[in-house]
């Protein structure tokens, strides 16, 4: 189980850098190329709300990017430093426009198989993953 580890300060210029890393990265774990859009948007959603997350509370820090090529799984998880999140409200019930967050996650749980959003040690975590080729596991 290999793991490829990005580290970036929250700012919206390294979310595209992001993207390209996961999508090089899933190439390589042997991701389907039919698959491969569905991560690049994935993990740029991830790493622009946990960028925005930080920018809307004054928070330095960094966003951690981590890439890990398991047995039948890519997996990604993408954890800010916002301090613990609570999952977003969704205004749309109350007959308002969803949030920035809320809009975030659908597109995400759109494009993601296994998604899990859940509080890291210093904030959110969002852990994505999608499967892995078997022709490609043999080689």
């Amino acid at each position: 189980m290999a793991t490829v580890e990005l580290r970036f300060s929250a700012l919206p210029e390294h979310v595209r850098t992001a993207r390209l890393v996961a999508a090089a990265v899933a190439r390589r774990a042997g991701v389907d190329e039919s698959v491969l859009d569905e991560v690049r948007l994935a993990v740029g959603e991830a790493c622009s709300r946990a960028v925005g997350l930080h920018q809307r509370g004054g928070i330095g820090g960094t966003v951690r990017v981590a890439l890990t090529d398991q047995e039948k799984r890519f997996l990604i998880e993408v954890e800010d430093e916002a301090g613990p999140t609570a999952a977003p409200a969704s205004d749309a019930d109350e007959g308002g426009e969803p949030d920035e967050d809320t809009l975030g996650l659908a597109v995400i749980t759109g494009l993601v198989e296994e998604l899990e959003v859940t509080n890291g040690t210093g904030g959110g975590l969002i852990r994505m993953s999608w499967p892995v080729s078997v022709a490609s596991v043999a080689v």
